[in-house]
């Protein structure tokens, strides 16, 4: 894996923390709201607490990364792949580009991904509602590394671009960095998460977004598929 693929991996995290603050944004907050009021009240502790909460959810991101990456690479040794790093530039391109078209509402199917994940969500949510309320840091962690399996069609976008990679402690690098990029948006939703979830009900933003990320898309296949001439 490139540093231009961990770049792209933050990138597509950071900016899709608009998406991300839509569809968790209501969660955190509810999470924040559970705490006590002695914690929720204080700065300092009730910031403690959202960032064990997204500690949790980063660290299920990476073990579902290593496990599309070892699937991946199950998958590629089936396979010999002529100019695989053209394939693969393009396939990481590709969905780079659906990511933008979906952030900006021109391809508004591409939520029905999150199907995918429903199954195992509905075993998992009774878990996540019998460690509510939050008393500690270690039932916030817990609660944060459920969190992270919540269906949401931009996480499977990244589980699908780290699958690509063939190797599982690559994928798992892409999809960490894929969630460092989404700390901003969800450690911003705990303290200021009104004013962030009517900015990411935005239109004009997610357009403006959208169209990044296929810029971003575009440069990708440019630059590195250029180097496979």
């Amino acid at each position: 894996m490139t540093d231009m693929n961990l770049v792209l991996a933050w990138l597509m995290g950071f900016f899709g923390g608009v998406h991300c603050l839509a569809m968790c944004g209501s969660i955190i907050a509810a999470l924040s709201f559970s705490l006590p009021p002695e914690i929720r009240q204080q700065r300092k502790p009730l910031w403690r607490f959202i960032v064990v909460y997204n500690a949790g959810r980063l660290l299920s991101y990476t073990l579902a990364g290593g496990l599309m990456g070892a699937l991946g690479h199950a998958l590629a040794v089936q396979v010999q792949w002529v100019d695989g790093h053209f394939w693969l530039t393009l396939l990481s391109s590709l969905i780079l580009a659906s990511t933008g078209l979906y952030l900006g509402q021109w391809w508004p199917k591409f939520a029905a991904l999150e199907r995918v994940g429903l199954p195992l969500w509905r075993r998992l949510e009774p878990v996540a509602q019998s460690l509510l309320p939050v008393k500690n840091l270690r039932q916030a962690f817990v609660l944060g590394t459920v969190w992270g399996w919540l269906p949401c069609s931009m996480v499977y976008i990244a589980l699908f671009w780290a699958s690509s990679q063939g190797d599982a402690w690559q994928a798992a690098g892409l999809m960490l960095a894929f969630g460092l990029g989404t700390l901003p948006a969800m450690l911003s939703a705990g303290l200021f998460s009104l004013y962030l979830l009517q900015a990411a009900q935005s239109l004009y933003l997610r357009q403006r977004v959208g169209l990044l990320l296929i810029l971003m898309a575009a440069i990708n296949l440019i630059i590195q598929g250029g180097t496979t001439k």
